[in-house]
């Protein structure tokens, strides 16, 4: 067994609960070395809550021989500085998503690592959701043929006072709305099943029912660089919230993937099903999910710098759903169809 994984932790909002949860449990493996918030207040409740070391010194951290990685968990307006402190000190990143709040800033940051030559990862835990990962797995197999229509449905919801915490639903601190805080995990899977999106043709839009600066609806027709097209909705205007959704329509059967459970109905006839049904914080409380999913991607992430290979979830393979929302917001703007820019 190698020496467990020596990680920071810098940011302690509502993102690190799960993570909190996740570490906990495999302290085995991933010693927190230390966490770090701008508000000692905060820092202090949230290591004394779950038994980790309070860090008082950001640079101090960064420069601690037995941090290996840090796990940055702030807003996405804060992380560039941060990626680079820790970084040019030799250790590992592992972001929550989104990279940033454009995707020329995600760019950035991935130069960074490359540069300095340090693993970059990014939370899409729900890659290592079971039922992903069979329909992964079968669709690279061949199994169902080529993909040749897809639907991606996130009809969530989200009250107003979410969107009153300051900063929250603004370009300046999230770089936008329910596309890149939101929808983007499910479109990360869409890239990873359905392979890259050439074109889009969009429409974004803040309903009467939020008070926020970027936008709670969009909508876009997707032409895929297989040949396939698509189509996506997105929203968190949609009471009470419902689980999110890719249907995907292929030679030989259609494929739904929906509240972690995959249907497959074969066009002879023939149903399977697999996973296990699990919310996704698609409602009023955005933290309502298991923590599992985040326990294996910071496992994966440990085991990769240890074995020295890529994690599952890299920063380059991010910067592609970056460029799909980047070109959804454009072809809203511009009122036209806009190709993608390829990561």
């Amino acid at each position: 067994m190698p020496k467990p994984f020596g990680l920071a932790l810098v940011g302690c909002g509502m993102a690190a609960k799960p993570h909190a949860a996740a570490l906990k449990d495999l302290a085995e493996h991933i010693s927190v070395r230390g966490v770090f918030a701008r508000s000692a207040t905060n820092r202090a409740a949230f290591a004394a809550e779950h038994g980790f070391r309070e860090a008082t010194n950001l640079d101090a951290l960064a420069a601690d021989p037995s941090v290996d990685g840090v796990l940055i968990l702030t807003p996405p307006n804060a992380r560039a500085d941060i990626v680079s402190l820790f970084a040019h000190a030799g250790k590992h990143i592992l972001s929550e998503k989104p990279l940033e709040r454009t995707a020329a800033a995600a760019a950035q940051i991935v130069g960074i690592c490359d540069a300095a030559k340090v693993h970059l990862g990014v939370m899409f835990q729900n890659r290592f959701r079971q039922a992903f990962e069979v329909l992964e797995n079968r669709l690279a197999a061949g199994d169902f043929g080529p993909v040749r229509v897809v639907a991606v449905d996130v009809p969530w919801w989200r009250d107003q006072s979410y969107y009153d915490a300051p900063g929250r639903g603004t370009y300046a601190r999230d770089g936008g709305g329910v596309m890149i805080s939101q929808a983007i995990h499910t479109l990360d899977l869409m890239l990873a099943l359905a392979g890259p999106v050439s074109q889009v043709q969009a429409l974004c839009a803040t309903t009467a029912l939020h008070r926020m600066e970027a936008e709670d609806f969009a909508t876009a027709g997707l032409r895929f660089a297989s040949g396939a097209v698509g189509h996506l909705v997105a929203s968190t205007a949609k009471f009470p919230g419902g689980a999110e959704s890719i249907r995907l329509e292929c030679d030989l059967a259609s494929l739904r993937l929906q509240d972690g459970v995959l249907d497959i109905r074969w066009r002879d006839g023939r149903v399977e099903q697999s996973g296990e049904p699990a919310i996704s914080g698609s409602g009023a409380d955005p933290m309502a999910f298991p923590f599992t999913w985040h326990r294996a991607l910071n496992h994966d992430f440990a085991t990769s710098v240890q074995v020295g290979r890529p994690p599952r979830v890299t920063g380059r393979q991010a910067l592609a759903v970056h460029h799909l929302i980047a070109a959804i917001e454009a072809s809203s703007a511009q009122g036209r169809a806009v190709d993608v820019a390829v990561a």
